[in-house]
């Protein structure tokens, strides 16, 4: 398939490519409402604390030094994200398959997104920021489970939070069974 995509690319292959901010500007129709952008935050609020307070799950996004990027799922009981204060969080990391992909990119590029979601809801919060990666800390008893502390933690500094609409949600499906194909 590469192959094919690579021949039909070389030879122009009747693609459009969008190359210029004002050209997106101009199909996006226009500037963001002023109520999306002034959604934009960097301290957290109420509304952001109960999401994380129930939030399961949550996906980061991280890059290394050439801008390859990794999506990782990260998840545990509902408020497993440690509030330290209203501009810092920390993820504790739980055993997984010990790849570390996220890990190595945060050492080479210590910038990372966190897209939290709660099943069943609505709730779409986004949280960007510096991260670290630690081996220790004050807090890392209160993120224990079943009795084991957390080996490493990311601490991330927060820059920006915004809420997403849930329309990609709801055109999705993803919380309805009858969406989801049968697999």
């Amino acid at each position: 398939m590469s192959r094919t995509i690579e021949a039909q690319t070389s030879t122009g292959g009747g693609y459009a490519e969008l190359t210029s901010r004002e050209e997106l500007r101009e199909l996006l129709g226009g500037a963001p409402h002023p109520v999306v952008v002034e959604k934009v935050h960097d301290r957290l609020g109420d509304d952001d604390l109960d999401v994380l307070a129930r939030a399961p799950f949550c996906l980061l996004a991280t890059s290394d030094s050439r801008g390859n990027c990794d999506v990782s799922p990260r998840g545990d009981g509902p408020g497993f994200t440690h509030v330290v204060d209203a501009s810092t969080i920390a993820l504790p990391d739980r055993p997984g398959n010990r790849r570390g992909d996220s890990f190595h990119n945060i050492l080479d590029n210590p910038h990372a997104g966190l897209l939290y979601l709660i099943p069943g809801s609505k709730d779409v919060l986004r949280i960007n920021g510096r991260v670290r990666i630690l081996t220790d800390a004050p807090f890392f008893d209160a993120m224990a489970e079943k009795g084991r502390r957390p080996a490493l933690a990311l601490l991330l500094e927060i820059e920006e939070i915004y809420r997403h609409c849930p329309q990609s949600l709801r055109r999705a499906g993803i919380w309805d069974p009858a969406s989801w194909g049968g697999r």
